[in-house]
């Protein structure tokens, strides 16, 4: 999946994993791990998600990484609201009160942009990477993420041959195969979508389960 896919996808419209309402599972499991008000959230590969603005009214920071250009401008102008642009390399910024968009590629991130980070969620990132390229986000999160980090993970499984992702589908023994060497996976939930479900049935789905993580960096952890 290269640059070009996500851009045409944008150019498009065709962003039929964007949740035009806070999810519910944020809602439901963030104040669980989320501790103080104020702390710094990342948000990977964030597309227009309502998420950012409901923890930016929670009284934190946010800086979520996006590609697409045409999803940074509409997340702000979708709200009616003026960000400030800072073009730049390899990220252009866009800027409003404590809520950032970095457009640009996720891999271009180093541990210097978010040394101030101490959450992060993920509903929408691992699910939108085909399996070859899964590893690979997990080693550059794994690296980017400060040892006191914390990450607030929702995945989407359904059987492997009923739907073309993305979303992809990944198993919950994916995200401990992925996930569970450097960090501490707590399983909080798994929630299942039936054949009627909305989402199932627009996929031609027989069904699928939603689940939500809790992951804690491991003491011992490179």
């Amino acid at each position: 999946m290269e640059h070009e896919f996500w851009h045409t996808r944008w150019e498009k419209q065709e962003i039929g994993f964007h949740e035009g309402t806070v999810n519910q599972y944020l809602h439901d499991h963030w104040r669980e791990l989320s501790g103080r008000p104020g702390e710094t959230v990342f948000v990977p590969l964030c597309g227009k998600a309502h998420d950012m603005w409901w923890l930016h009214d929670q009284g934190h920071r946010v800086i979520g990484v996006e590609l697409s250009e045409i999803a940074c401008k509409d997340f702000f102008e979708e709200a009616d609201t003026k960000a400030t642009v800072k073009p730049g390399q390899p990220f252009t910024r866009f800027i409003h009160d404590e809520l950032e968009l970095w457009c640009g590629d996720f891999f271009q991130l180093v541990p210097e942009d978010l040394q101030h980070v101490r959450l992060a969620y993920d509903r929408a990132a691992l699910i939108a990477l085909p399996p070859h390229m899964r590893p690979e986000y997990v080693q550059h999160l794994n690296a980017i993420l400060p040892d006191q980090a914390a990450i607030l993970l929702i995945t989407l499984d359904y059987q492997n041959d009923e739907m073309r992702g993305p979303p992809f589908n990944v198993s919950d023994a994916e995200v401990m195969a992925l996930y569970g060497h450097d960090w501490q996976v707590e399983h909080v939930l798994t929630n299942l979508l039936p054949k009627d479900h909305p989402f199932a049935k627009r996929k031609g789905l027989s069904g699928a389960t939603e689940s939500v993580f809790k992951l804690r960096r491991r003491p011992d952890s490179d």
